[in-house]
């Protein structure tokens, strides 16, 4: 971390602490530099940001103050789905985002990407490269089709944190979290079954259903706490439902952790009803409390819950290195992941092996946590700032991802084609439902470093979904008077 982010984040936590106040002169920037042995500049750089923030403002002549806290903005609405099984559609969508990556020099903050430019991953790198010059041929060769033994040995190890005490026998190594939730589904699923789903909810699950020929079944998702205990309830009463899929911690759009008396009540219901639990982890390792939530897979005492992640989102995902433990469905995963990619290459599994052992991770994740949540108080405060008044904005408990909602009527695909000659690309909310719901939100990704290009690219995210909304209006208005 650099000087003057640390220096920030210092006086930011004072700040927040109440140690300064609304309308407090904050120390002055040459005391500041003396005190903490800094350059002026380094210290300047710090009030910036800190003025980027909300937290400071600057008054000529008389030095930097506290800024009065602004008010946050209104959740998104809790959502509320036709709860009743849907076939999947949005593939054509879901395509042009992912396809997105070969358009040069187009600012994609749709995708699921985290930062990989940061120094953490360089023993990472060394490792990529001492495995490949090494000449072994265990590198070049088909490996154990569970997965390299001391990669599993290591990730069971890192699992203790969320309350998982598992083996390596209890693990299998997939080519990243979407093989994982693939397998997880065909080992449970057939053709035409239902599978119960938070909303809005991953588009790659919602992809894969729609591959497997089967369907969706949508439940009412609360920002803060995840699905609706009671539609869940009532929707195991009504469908035959084979499996509950979902991400309860770090939810991916939203940013929910799920309370853990909810996550022991859906356990619950799932063991009452016998249907299985697919649990998606990918994002919880980047969780912003300490100590890490527990996963529903910790409280399983009968093998139903199969908990799927990788490392895709907390280091790289062109590693694709991710994992199931599948509980009593370990048999049918190993078969579906035989049917699927056979084994994973082993290459990065070595070296990711080797990363895990050195203890290179946990500094890893430490860096990025307190990158990824700077990222989203600076996100919220640039949406807040710039986007046309009535926005809803999710609250991020960890990852990297901001779900926005808004004005019904709003078109984010119409939003996406205007921001092309910009090029800034962002995920339409459509893609994150079976039905094609939720068209006035989008997803925005806050993982890269804050930057003023950045929070130029947000600005004019704003000032084009402003437009679109006066456009729309103008619409609405001539339809009315019959021009």
């Amino acid at each position: 971390m650099t000087l003057y982010l640390n220096l920030a984040e210092e006086i930011g936590i004072r700040i927040k602490q109440g140690l300064y106040r609304p309308g407090d002169r904050l120390p002055s920037v040459r005391n500041l530099s003396q005190e903490h042995g800094v350059s002026l500049s380094t210290v300047q750089q710090a009030y910036r940001l800190l003025e980027d923030q909300g937290l400071a403002t600057p008054r000529p002549k008389s030095g930097y103050f506290v800024c009065a806290p602004r008010q946050a903005p209104a959740l998104p609405q809790i959502s509320r789905p036709a709860q009743r099984p849907v076939e999947v559609s949005q593939w054509d969508h879901v395509l042009e985002l992912i396809s997105s990556t070969a358009q040069p020099h187009v600012l994609q903050l749709g995708r699921g990407r985290p930062d990989i430019s940061g120094a953490t991953l360089k023993p990472l790198l060394r490792n990529l490269s001492r495995q490949a010059r090494r000449q072994e041929p265990e590198v070049l060769t088909y490996g154990d089709i569970r997965g390299e033994l001391r990669l599993r040995q290591q990730i069971a190890r890192l699992m203790l944190d969320s309350g998982c005490r598992l083996a390596a026998e209890d693990l299998v190594i997939t080519t990243g979290c979407h093989e994982a939730l693939s397998a997880a589904i065909r080992a449970i699923c057939q053709p035409g079954d239902i599978v119960a789903v938070d909303s809005p909810s991953f588009h790659g699950v919602m992809q894969a259903l729609k591959g497997f020929g089967m369907k969706a079944l949508e439940l009412p998702t609360d920002p803060l706490t995840g699905i609706n205990l009671d539609a869940l309830e009532m929707a195991l009463e009504q469908w035959p439902i084979k499996a509950i899929q979902l991400t309860p911690t770090c939810n991916n759009p939203l940013g929910y952790i799920m309370p853990e008396a909810n996550k022991r009540a859906l356990l619950a219901l799932a063991q009452r009803f016998d249907v299985a639990i697919i649990e998606d982890d990918v994002y919880a390792d980047l969780a912003y409390s300490y100590p890490r939530p527990r996963s529903i897979k910790s409280y399983d005492e009968d093998g139903r819950v199969l908990f799927c992640s990788s490392f895709s989102k907390t280091l790289a995902p062109g590693l694709r290195v991710g994992w199931i433990a599948p509980g009593r469905y370990l048999e049918q995963v190993v078969h579906m992941k035989y049917l699927g990619t056979g084994s994973t290459a082993q290459l990065p599994q070595l070296a990711l092996a080797d990363y895990l052992a050195d203890g290179h991770y946990e500094p890893h994740l430490r860096r990025m946590r307190a990158q990824y949540l700077r990222g989203r108080d600076l996100m919220v405060d640039w949406v807040s700032r710039y986007f046309p008044p009535g926005t809803r904005v999710s609250q991020p408990q960890g990852s990297f991802m901001l779900w926005v909602e808004m004005p019904q009527g709003f078109d984010s695909q119409k939003l996406n084609r205007a921001l092309l000659p910009h090029r800034i690309q962002v995920a339409p909310g459509s893609i994150f439902s079976a039905a094609g719901k939720y068209r006035n939100c989008i997803r925005l990704n806050y993982a890269e470093p804050p930057s003023a290009a950045l929070e130029a690219a947000v600005r004019q995210i704003g000032a084009t979904i402003a437009e679109l909304l006066e456009d729309s209006e103008l619409e609405q208005s001539q339809a009315l008077t019959g021009r």
